[in-house]
């Protein structure tokens, strides 16, 4: 069988030379291997620019020369930082006498207003997103370590977080309609939601938080807009890098640590401790694969049955905060109607596109991305009941409290919601797609994010 598409390289010189996509030869970008992967003196390979997660589907169109300039991506992300030093006054050389009015030169007022109730559950991220100029990944994370102390606590140069947010914020893809910097913005809100129950906020460390907000920001860092199992069937340099296995999740994950070594955001601390912090954030990451959905909950199930969760052990935070980035990462329908359905909405978009692709190109439509045989509404009946309910209900079970309440008020009404529009469109409101009972991965789409 003929490979379907592939990084090639000349092994004399370490050059990737072209990219081989459904049997066309095409021609990619001449790319130094160092732009592919870094290795440190540890031993351990991030991803970086360059490692071609991107899927540009004008590459089906064409068997011309198509140049993708990954250095214009570069050149983005630094005019983004240098838009940044122009407009801060911090940055001009005026003393601020704390970090936190930083904020007052960078936010207009209704940014500053929203950031002032960023730990309500109602916060709308998509008015946030346009109040700050579509830097809301940004300007969230930083007021967010600000407000937990991170800054000083760890003694972090403010440039160096800003920078290593700004190019955080430049990976996510803003052509992706769901899985995109906004997208990350919102479930690191939720994170820090989740960070204040009493629970976590008696127990949690410094350290806990840090990792927490880090994972939430960086989740799906240079996410392509298309799920494993297309990267499987088209035969992507990802999934045989990472053997078909999480292969977005460590994508995001090897992405992230990549970044924070670029920015030295951290480079004042040992060794071990920056090792410690880059594999515990794999952790936190790689536990939103949701083909591990049954695994991660039947390990929460059995803790809370048993009620042997000790807070002061430091392996059962760290458990609880992968639980809580899988609520965070899935929460869309625990939002008020108003959000989830714009989210619903994005995630069904970017699954079609999908799907169009698989279809035009007869490589098999996934399930879920077939516009002429799904429906919003059908999809997340399905999403609620499979995957969402049971996570959100045994979270409550750990956390009783008013938030989660909350959620799990508005996941009902919003089912209800979603199940009459089913009515409306089918006449019958027992149409629950199937897929989601199975919970393979090579069925069920790696990362739904399905509201």
């Amino acid at each position: 069988m003929q490979r379907r598409g592939a990084i090639s390289y000349d092994s004399s010189d370490q050059t990737a030379l072209y990219i081989r996509m459904l049997g066309s030869c095409v021609i990619f970008k001449q790319l130094s291997a160092r732009d592919v992967r870094v290795r440190s003196r540890a031993g351990f390979e991030t991803e970086r620019r360059g490692s071609h997660p991107y899927i540009d589907f004008r590459i089906f169109h064409s068997n011309s020369e198509i140049e993708v300039s990954v250095s214009a991506r570069n050149v983005r992300r630094l005019l983004s930082f240098q838009r940044y030093l122009r407009s801060s006054r911090f940055f001009r050389g005026i003393t601020v006498p704390n970090s936190s009015n930083i904020l007052d030169d960078d936010y207009n007022g209704q940014a500053k207003c929203m950031l002032e109730k960023v730990g309500n559950w109602n916060f709308d991220i998509f008015l946030f997103d346009r109040l700050t100029n579509g830097n809301s990944l940004v300007s969230l994370t930083f007021h967010l370590f600000n407000l937990h102390g991170l800054i000083e606590h760890f003694q972090l140069d403010t440039m160096k977080l800003r920078r290593f947010l700004v190019m955080v914020q430049e990976d996510y893809h803003s052509q992706n309609p769901y899985h995109n910097a906004v997208h990350a913005a919102d479930v690191t809100q939720a994170m820090h939601c989740y960070l204040k129950e009493p629970k976590l906020s008696e127990s949690l460390t410094p350290w806990d938080v840090l990792l927490s907000l880090i994972a939430a920001a960086t989740h799906d860092l240079d996410h392509p807009g298309v799920n494993q199992p297309f990267l499987i069937k088209t035969n992507h340099y990802l999934a045989t890098l990472y053997k078909n296995t999480s292969v977005l999740e460590n994508h995001h994950w090897r992405s992230a640590v990549g970044l924070l070594r670029e920015s030295g955001l951290f480079a004042h601390m040992s060794l071990e401790n920056r090792q410690l912090m880059e594999s515990q954030i794999g952790d936190l990451i790689l536990a939103t694969d949701i083909s591990q959905q049954n695994e991660y909950l039947s390990m929460f199930r059995s803790h809370l049955d048993r009620g042997d969760l000790c807070l002061e052990n430091a392996n059962h935070r760290h458990f609880i905060l992968q639980m809580a980035l899988k609520c965070a990462d899935i929460c869309n329908p625990c939002r008020t109607w108003e959000l989830s359905k714009q989210w619903s909405e994005k995630v069904t978009e970017e699954f079609f596109h999908q799907g169009d692709i698989e279809k035009k190109y007869h490589l098999g439509v996934s399930p879920l991305c077939d516009r002429q045989t799904e429906t919003i509404a059908n999809i997340q009946i399905g999403f609620m009941t499979y995957l969402v309910e049971p996570l959100f209900g045994e979270w409550a079970r750990f956390s009783n409290t008013r938030l989660s309440q909350t959620m799990l008020g508005h996941l009902g009404l919003n089912k209800a919601s979603w199940k009459g529009v089913q009515r409306e469109q089918s006449g019958s409101g027992d149409d629950v797609d199937p897929t989601f009972e199975e919970m393979d991965s090579d069925i069920l789409p790696q990362e739904p994010r399905l509201s």
